[in-house]
Order: structure tokens, then sequence, then C-alpha cells
């Protein structure tokens, strides 16, 4: 390589007219003008026009002919002013441009299967499949140099108040509770498997009882789940843990992370302390347990109406022991019977059987079951709702978790579909006081919420015998724009409380001392009070890049079939290696 590259383009943006400069990187666009040749040329900092006059060597002008989008090129050349006319305001380096006095193709390419400089000219199939092209769009790029600034500040911030980065083991013993694990099989040990980590909850456990109080990692973690659009098979987790803490300690720590990472990097101001719901607030406010607090939507109960209504369904419901609640939707008097029904039809996704509604309308009530809410009973409503002329309600009559669940996917659709979502505004909170266990009907026995490492609140450790179901976790879900980007809780420290939440667990002293002897073990030997929380880094930064999936913040991601169509992967293996881990494909 004759000319190599004395500096990105990015640092050519305020150089001085008349410096010479070497710049190595890829044809973005090509222009011929009949005499004189004009280039884009592209690295990852930024495009630089480049120009070749018709005075340049013969061998040079020969190249210059041939060149051609996506080719890899090194040149050298005299920086100088465009002319007036013909500066491009929407480039960074729209003033400036490369006469070029010397070439070298590097590297010439075949015709891309979509162009580069154009990403939409390509599908999300076709783009997964040359992944290593889709990266050299502009807003891969952006995406990718966005990841990393993120992570950067994320290790200034945490290392600045003193936390210790220490690796876990990717190979560890299986224990599944809740996602399926990834296994591996082991070729030295027959008949066994390691298991990737889903997250790398008991290490950074007993990292706190060895002493080692702040830890953080980086790491990867793998959930074998079905997915969606911002789910992985392999995701990346900002994994904290802090010794001799509470709720309080953590939370705060968290909240200057946010603060700062949403301040270098999207100069975004937020304010400190973050608001905080308990889970109850939240489902019954919001609908949801990661609201999303950019609307001023609230859903409201209205039982109290509703007894005093000769509807069938609300009576129903509260007869059987169900819930009556509305949601205002601002402006949807302008929904027509067709839009109603397809937001019932929408509903049933979450297990409502059906869906009512009025609008509020310079008449009064109309539409729906508005005859149901004649004189008083109207004006009683229109005040419990706040509505305005042209707004609408809609109205559940269902189960508790039914109800509130389904008008929380109601709220944020509505306003997806009517573009009622600010753009560019962060808002974040705490949600607090989950339920420590729920109820698998299908099992017949209690699963953890959170997981089976979360400490019950103390004034609800009585309950634990005689009340499970109404015992309080010390967990808290960071949640920005509606979306969960962390999770965390004081952990269970004492040997008793967790022996006893694996009991509740339906898990044996048996199977326990299998599953996780070692911790039980650890717990012993003097385990600090302590606690952490683990941010999803693929969903943050998909939440500050305003991407649509995690797919668009992560290098070589997967499909939603778990596979990635540029090196086949998953993939079958030989016989002799199959052999050789001691396995048989049973079809």
């Amino acid at each position: 390589m004759r000319l190599k590259r004395d500096r990105m383009i990015e640092a050519t943006f305020n150089a001085e007219a008349g410096e010479e400069v070497t710049l190595n990187g890829w044809v973005n666009t090509r222009r011929d003008l009949g005499g004189i040749v004009f280039a884009d040329l592209r690295d990852r900092s930024g495009l630089l026009q480049l120009r070749f006059d018709s005075d340049l060597p013969a061998e040079i002008l020969e190249q210059v002919k041939h060149i051609a989008t996506e080719d890899v090129l090194a040149v050298r050349g005299r920086l100088q002013l465009r002319p007036e006319e013909a500066v491009n305001r929407k480039m960074a380096s729209g003033h400036i441009e490369v006469l070029v006095s010397d070439m070298e193709l590097l590297n010439k390419a075949r015709t891309t299967p979509f162009e580069v400089s154009k990403r939409e000219t390509g599908s999300e199939d076709l783009r997964l499949r040359y992944r290593y092209l889709d990266l050299r769009t502009a807003e891969m790029q952006k995406n990718m140099k966005l990841r990393s600034a993120v992570t950067r500040t994320v290790r200034r911030v945490l290392e600045n108040q003193g936390f210790m980065d220490i690796e876990t083991p990717m190979l560890m013993k299986s224990t599944p509770e809740g996602a399926r694990d990834y296994l591996v099989p082991s070729r030295v040990n027959p008949g066994k498997f390691y298991a990737l980590p889903q997250s790398p909850q008991t290490y950074k456990q007993l990292l706190m009882i060895s002493g080692y109080d702040k830890y953080y990692q980086i790491t990867k973690c793998f959930r074998d789940e079905d997915l969606r659009a911002d789910r992985q098979p392999e995701f990346t987790q900002i994994d904290i843990e802090m010794s001799f803490v509470d709720e309080d300690d953590v939370m705060a720590m968290a909240e200057k992370l946010v603060a700062e990472v949403l301040r270098d990097n999207l100069s975004v101001e937020i304010p400190l302390p973050f608001r905080r719901l308990s889970y109850q607030d939240a489902m019954e406010r919001f609908g949801s347990d990661k609201p999303d607090l950019r609307l001023d939507t609230e859903i409201s109960n209205i039982e109290d109406i509703a007894e005093r209504t000769e509807f069938g369904v609300f009576h129903s419901a509260l007869d059987s022991g169900g819930v009556v609640r509305a949601l205002k939707l601002p402006g949807g008097a302008s929904l027509s019977r067709k839009d109603f029904d397809a937001l019932a039809e929408f509903s049933k996704d979450f297990g409502a059987k059906g869906l009512a509604f009025v609008k509020f309308t310079d008449e009064g009530l109309s539409g729906g079951i508005a005859k149901f809410f004649n004189g008083d009973l109207g004006r009683e409503l229109i005040l419990r709702l706040g509505a305005e002329t042209g707004d609408a309600a809609v109205f559940m009559a269902d189960s508790w978790f039914t109800s509130l669940n389904t008008l929380g996917h109601i709220r944020i659709k509505f306003a997806a579909d009517r573009k009622l979502m600010p753009a560019g505004r962060f808002e974040a909170l705490f949600v607090t006081d989950f339920p420590l266990l729920e109820k698998d009907e299908e099992a017949g026995r209690y699963i953890a919420m959170h997981h089976p490492f979360t400490s019950p609140q103390l004034r609800d450790l009585p309950l634990m015998d005689s009340d499970p179901a109404a015992v309080r976790a010390r967990a808290y879900d960071l949640v920005l724009n509606g979306s969960e980007i962390a999770g965390g809780s004081i952990r269970i420290h004492s040997g008793d409380i967790q022996r006893k939440m694996f009991s509740l667990l339906n898990i044996s002293e048996e199977e326990s001392r299998a599953k996780f002897g070692f911790l039980l073990d650890a717990l012993q030997f003097g385990a600090p009070p302590h606690g952490g929380i683990a941010f999803g880094l693929d969903r943050m930064v998909m939440l500050l890049a305003n991407a649509e999936s995690i797919r668009d913040v992560i290098a070589f991601p997967k499909t939603t079939t778990a596979q990635s169509p540029m090196d086949g992967a998953p993939d079958s293996v030989s016989e002799a290696q199959l052999d050789e881990l001691h396995l048989k494909i049973v079809k």
C-alpha cells in the first residue's frame, strides 16, 4: 500500500485550505461531468468530496474512468474550498473538497445487492444477509457509534464511582428457572453440559460475599426464548451489584448513570430524581408495569358510576369480582364504528372478551353504550374522565389484570396511530413494590416474578407463611419512554430466607442443593446485605437511536427465528463432531 492515510476524513472538516492530506476509504458516489470527475469518499468518520481534474497523469485518469461505488481507494491531494454555488450544506464537509494529485485503487468491488448510500433500497432480509454492507450505511454507522459512545459513558461513570470491572464465566451450571438455557456439551465430561448464562446473577452475588462490594460488567447473556423486535437470543447486559446498600442507593446510582448517558450522547437533560410508582399504581393509572409517561392520559376507575347504569356487562363483571375501567381517547370522536371494531379485535390479543365505547359531542354522549349514561350519569362520566367535546372513551369490564392490561395497550396503540407521542422527549421512572410471586395456574405453583434471589420486603416476611401472594418484593424496574431498560432488586442474603423462597417455588431441599448448593453454602460465610440492577444495553441504545428494532443497534443480530442469514448459523455439524461430544441426533 503506497498511500497510507494520515488522518480520518472527519479530521479534514476544520483543516486549512491548501493542506495536503492522504485519505483511505470507500467510494460512496461517483459523478462524471465530462473532463472532471467527482466522487464522495467515505470512512466511518464521514464523507468528503474528491475532485479529479483532467490534468492528472494518464495512468491515474485511466483508473478514474473505472472507479465505482464501494471501490476501496487511497488518495493524496490538497484541500480546497468549494465555490459558493457548489457548497453542500447537508454534509459536514460540504464546504471543502480534495483536489486529487495521486490515487491508488486498493480493491475493486462487485456491484452491491443494494445501494449502500440508500439503505432503503434493500429489504431487511437482504440487508441481514449482507450485514457487512449494511454496516457501511450511514444509519448503521450512526447507531454503532452511539452504542460505542454509550458504553464509554457507562464505564466512565461507574469507574468514577469506584466500581470494579470483573468478568464472570460464560460456561456455567444449568439452573433453569424462567427462560430456557442454551446448553453446551462437555467433550471431556461425557453426558454433561454447561449452560450459557441467562444472567451473571449468582456469580455477582458470590462476588459480594467475596468482598468486591462494587462490581460491574458489560457482558453477553443468552436466553433460548421466542423472539420479537426488542429481543435477541444473545443480548448485552450492563450488570451492576453493590454491597451494604438499600433500594434508594441502587436507584440513585442508576439515575445518575442514565442522566449521564443522555447528557453525553444526546445533550438531553433529564431531571433527578426519577418519579417512582408502585406496581399497583402503575397498573391502575396506566395499565402497564412499564408506563409511558410521555402521554398524559390515565385510566379511570368508574365502578361507582357503572353500578348505577343498566348496562348488564358492567354488573356481570362486578358481581363476579371483576372491575370496570375507562380510558379517554383525546380526539377519539373522529373514530368510525369500524375503527372501534378494530380496537375491540385488538383487545382480544390480551384476553378481553369485548370493548365498549362512547363519543363526546356537542349534542352530548353518542354511539356505543351512550344510552346507558343518561342525564347525571353522563355528566359525572365527563367530569371523571376530564373529557371534552371531540373526545371518546373505551370501557373494559373484566378481571383486574385483563381490564387494565388491555386498556394500557390501547392507550399506547391509539397514541402511536394518531402520532401523539412527543418527539425527542424522555420520561423515566422506577416501578417498585412488585409482588414477590405470581401464580402459574397451568403448573399449579408459584413462580418468582423477578427471580428466586429477590428479597421479600422485610415488613412482609410474616406473610411468607400465611399469605405468600401478598408478599411484595424489594424489586425495582427502570422504565424509559414505556420500555423497561433495567431491572434489579435487593437480594436475599440470609440462607434461611433463601431456603424458604425455594420452598415457596416448590423447589425441594434436594433440588435446591443440587442446583444452588454453592450459593446456599456461600450465604453461611458472612454474606453482606447487597443488591443491584442490570441494564439491557441493546434496548437502551435502541431508544436513544430512535430505532424500530434492537437489530438496528447490534452489529450482527439474529432474526426472529434465531438465525443468522449472513453466515447460516445455526447449522448442522459432522458426525465426527457429534461422536466427539458423545451426542446423537434423534430424528
